[in-house]
């Protein structure tokens, strides 16, 4: 009897890993499609029966991480998905600004702190330094491809590479001009994964210089960044490797590798 009881209790775990594991697929999948899917649609990108698919989006649904995209039955990532990410969002932040702080100080710039949305840069957070030449970056997505940044840079790097292939595919040029500039940022990504920091001078905005890490946490893929005019940049640069990869350590060390 008690066999039994166990063998059926084994199976009941297992039959909720395997939904739960369906259910990240389906929204994995949303994710990569922002404009909707059909229930078909998923069925065949993830290999389901479209019954399947039907009763685990009707659960997500009720749960508000899918909603209606279009009026034919597409589907979407819906409203609670990105009220978690809010959070995840307020629970790095309040665990990254007193380190922020003390790295500004320490190195006398500014510094961003950003994660990713939609192949794209996210300023979460900023320190300005109070000085007389500084720079004060704009919150919210940074609107330019994502390789021409040292924080995008230094996110891509910390990624495996079917990822980096995905992302590049999005935000490159086409033809001849995304070959040349495809092969240079991959060796750029080989240097960066070596030394741990990317750089970045003037290739987002004129006059100004970046260096920035990347963090792989439990709660997400994010950066640092210290904004430095290029007339800082090329003379200090030393003083910025050290502090920027001891600030990475101790965030990791608070919230964890992934």
């Amino acid at each position: 009897m008690q066999q039994t009881e166990d063998t059926g209790h084994e199976d009941r775990r297992q039959g909720g890993i395997q939904v739960i594991a369906r259910a990240a697929a389906i929204m994995r999948e949303l994710g990569e499609h922002p404009d909707g899917l059909s229930l078909a649609e998923i069925a065949r990108a993830v290999a389901l029966p479209r019954s399947t698919i039907q009763r685990i989006v009707g659960a997500l649904e009720a749960e508000g991480f899918v909603e209606m995209a279009r009026a034919e039955g597409g589907y979407r990532l819906g409203p609670e998905l990105g009220r978690l990410l809010y959070h995840t969002r307020i629970d790095v932040i309040s665990v990254a600004r007193p380190l922020l702080e003390e790295l500004s100080h320490q190195i006398g710039e500014t510094l961003v702190f950003c994660g990713v949305e939609a192949n794209q840069v996210l300023v979460i957070e900023r320190i300005v330094a109070e000085r007389e030449l500084r720079v004060v970056p704009a919150m919210g997505v940074i609107h330019v491809p994502f390789h021409t940044t040292a924080v995008g840079k230094a996110l891509l790097a910390s990624m495996e590479d079917s990822k980096v292939e995905k992302i590049l595919r999005d935000t490159l040029p086409s033809g001849s001009e995304g070959v040349a500039v495809k092969r240079q940022l991959l060796a750029d990504l080989e240097k960066i994964r070596q030394s741990g920091v990317a750089e970045d001078y003037e290739e987002y905005m004129p006059d100004i210089a970046a260096f920035s890490v990347a963090m792989d946490t439990y709660l997400g893929r994010f950066a640092v960044a210290a904004i430095v005019p290029v007339s800082r940049a090329r003379t200090h640069r030393d003083k910025y490797l050290e502090p920027l990869k001891t600030f990475k350590a101790k965030v990791e060390a608070r919230i964890g590798e992934s």
